[in-house]
């Protein structure tokens, strides 16, 4: 019996179609003479420190560095039932084949379960990324022998230690020695996270550092024949200039104004062009996350889980986490069915359907462009629209329409680029002029999108008819006082699209070429850090770790995310460590490194680090600690039912003062003291009296409360002891 283990339901479904058909039982299908079962996600994770000693539990200098190699693995939780008849599935097998995503992560997903197994029998790859039945029988009939992956694998799997070995010590390291100064968060360190925190950082020092300058706008109003314009002034390099070509000197811009006001002006040049703009490409997970912060202002997160009820609950969209915004050929087929399922369940588009086109084929129909997965496009299913929430709604609509536009016409608008002098200097501009609004019609209320707005610079003039030759004058010259801005501080959408250049920080340059060229075959990618399908958990924690906050739409950094920022070395803060573990992946999937040489070499400079900092120190690290009011010892953020307070540090030794959490600082009240009073003593017990409020008033309990339960009425601060009867 051969078996085939799919990374999930879907794909597995997809292969016993691609068979021929099947019959399904408890977690697997059986096809006759083959069977198909599936996994869900990664099955095995790495054990954590605390698996191999349970001492691991409590952090300490003395544990460090950790590092376990070999290093072992245990199952998953959520997924032990299946990882069950995955196991007997394979006892019982005479070969198998391996069928995670065409992808590093999909070649680890599958082998470190033969790995764990111990699987020795005869054992092959199946390619697959795209669902198509047809693309799933071509796949079928190309297996290749798995051991010709077995770099890829071990490429992965060390950087997947790697990453747990590296995490777990420098964070321990860095939040240790940061609480011997009283710090008492932590400070997690990664080797994604902590290069995201930096661009955070980088980008707000450098936005309020900015040093405001101004500089000036020349433009001359001109009129030819029947038409009138405005065309910007081009500087020469003679002028007052900045690199940016921005002229500096407002007298020059004045000079300017008075020397050509009101003279004849002559079209050197006059360049008509027609020009057509693609749609945009349908969605990867980050750029409709991009989208949707922009557009409604949701998290990373809940689009990532908006996806995933779309395609697991209601069957509506394909694979959710892609990084890739193309489509098979094959896709195409299904073009008519598709847009007929898009106008069952959102009729809004019906409009939209009937107009489109399904014999059109976008460019974003190239197989040769699809990586793992396809870009997310909606599927022949259909639901009842009015079932799904509101966010759920707007993405599948984000999705469908973007969809929709693949079968419209190009944009088409005809460009004129037009040259006037006038006296001695030059003047220029840009007009387009819309010939058919094609896909545009459906984006045409979608103000403020990037991909399908026209340049701000250009004219809506028709300039068409003028020519070469022709003499106009100048009307006037304006003159526009501007101030130079900061660089913008990140908002989630700009922070996110920024993910997927990150090498441009890289300073090394073949460092920087190394991240870039790993990223050639990916649309939409240029030298990126994390991926898809982590990069809004890695934002998500470095909010939740209080590293990052919000203001407004602005992302900006923390305090404390300053200061760590400041301790850190460069690798750590910059891409640089991705792409120097990249090119060491490579050598390892060439057979030309050994992965556990990555792993040891990993492990000395994590020893390096933890030598340096326990002999010099966190260096300059300014952590604010907030002192108890009561006893002076440092206080610290604690999590309850009701949210977050600030607790004493010293409650073991007897404080048990608690403040609430305000803008995460402790915040003091002024209330009263209600410390015991030294001059007022309770009747009954002889232990003090403390003041305490009522609903109304003051009065007088004592401290030994509930013990004793004695209390008294106040009057002006002292407590009204009984009247004494004599007898």
């Amino acid at each position: 019996m051969r078996l085939f283990i799919a990374e999930k339901p879907e794909l597995a479904k997809a292969i016993v179609d691609g068979l021929g058909g099947g019959i399904k039982k408890d977690g697997y299908y059986d096809c006759g003479d083959d069977y198909v079962t599936w996994c869900y996600g990664h099955m095995l994770m790495l054990q954590d420190p605390e698996d191999y000693d349970p001492k691991y539990k409590n952090w300490t200098l003395d544990h460090l560095p950790i590092a376990f190699i070999p290093w072992k693995l245990k199952v998953n939780p959520s997924s032990k039932d299946q990882l069950k008849i995955i196991i007997k599935l394979l006892e019982d097998s005479t070969s198998c084949v391996g069928a995670g995503d065409p992808d590093p992560e999909g070649q680890n997903l599958i082998d470190e379960i033969l790995e764990y197994v111990g699987y020795s029998k005869p054992c092959e790859r199946i390619l697959i990324n795209d669902n198509n039945t047809k693309l799933v029988q071509k796949a079928l009939d190309n297996l290749t022998p798995n051991k010709n992956y077995v770099g890829l694998y071990h490429s992965t799997l060390a950087r997947s230690v790697c990453d747990q070995l590296y995490g777990y010590n420098m964070t321990r390291l860095y939040t240790l020695k940061a609480q011997e100064k009283g710090y008492q968060g932590v400070l997690s360190v990664g080797r994604v996270q902590t290069p995201v925190l930096g661009l955070v950082v980088r980008r707000d020092l450098e936005h309020e550092s900015h040093t405001k300058s101004f500089y000036y706008g020349v433009s001359g109003i001109f009129t030819f024949g029947d038409c009138t314009f405005q065309a910007k002034y081009n500087v020469d390099e003679t002028d007052p200039i900045d690199e940016k070509n921005r002229l500096l000197d407002r007298a020059f811009a004045m000079s300017i104004k008075a020397d050509i006001a009101s003279l004849k002006a002559t079209i050197e040049k006059a360049a008509t062009s027609n020009k057509k703009t693609s749609p945009p490409l349908p969605f990867n997970l980050l750029k409709l996350q991009a989208e949707a912060s922009r557009k409604f202002g949701y998290k990373p997160e809940q689009v990532k889980n908006v996806t995933q009820a779309l395609r697991e609950k209601y069957k509506l969209i394909t694979y959710n986490r892609s990084d890739c915004q193309y489509l098979n050929d094959e896709h195409h087929e299904s073009a008519s069915a598709v847009l007929k399922a898009i106008g069952e369940t959102a009729s809004l588009f019906s409009n939209a359907i009937n107009a489109a086109d399904p014999s059109i084929k976008s460019k974003a129909f190239n197989s040769s462009k699809v990586s793992a997965h396809h870009g997310i496009i909606p599927t022949e299913a259909t639901a009842n629209f009015s079932s799904l929430s509101e966010p759920e709604q707007k993405i599948y609509l984000l999705i469908a329409r973007a969809y929709i536009a693949q079968f419209f016409p190009p944009y088409e608008y005809a460009q004129t680029d037009l040259l006037i002098t006038c006296g001695n200097k030059y003047f220029s501009c840009r007009s387009n002029v819309p010939i058919n609004q094609g896909w545009k019609a459906l984006y045409k209320n979608d103000i403020g999108n990037q991909e399908v707005s026209d340049d701000d610079t250009n004219l809506n003039s028709d300039l068409t008819p003028l020519y070469v030759g022709q003499i106009g004058e100048c009307n006037e010259i304006e003159i526009v006082d501007r101030e130079t801005k900061p660089q913008p501080r990140y908002t989630m959408d700009t922070l996110l699209n920024d993910l997927t250049r990150v090498a441009k920080y890289i300073k090394d340059p073949a460092l920087k070429k190394s991240l870039i060229e790993r990223d050639k075959d990916k649309s939409g990618e240029h030298g990126g850090i994390g991926t898809s399908a982590t990069r809004d958990t890695i934002i998500s924690g470095l909010f939740e770790r209080e590293f990052l906050t919000e203001n407004g739409k602005e992302i900006i950094s923390t305090q404390i995310a300053r200061d760590f920022y400041s301790i850190i070395p460069d690798e750590a803060k910059y891409p640089d460590m991705t792409a120097v573990w990249h090119q060491k992946q490579l050598l390892i999937e060439s057979g030309n490194y050994s992965h556990i040489d990555f792993i040891n070499e990993l492990v000395e400079y994590i020893q390096e680090q933890i030598t340096n900092i326990n002999a010099n120190g966190l260096g300059d690290l300014n952590i604010k600690v907030w002192a108890c009011p009561e006893c002076s010892k440092p206080m610290r953020k604690i999590k309850g039912n009701k949210g977050f307070f600030w607790g004493c540090t010293g409650y073991q030794e007897g404080c048990k003062t608690a403040l609430p959490d305000k803008n995460g600082t402790p915040y003091r009240t002024n209330k009263p003291s209600l410390k015991p009073s030294e001059q007022y003593k309770c009747g009954s017990c002889g232990e003090g009296l403390i003041r305490r409020p009522s609903k109304k008033k003051y009065f007088w309990g004592c401290s030994k409360y509930p013990d004793c339960s004695q209390s008294y009425p106040d009057a002006k601060g002292r407590p009204i002891y009984p009247t004494k009867k004599v007898s």
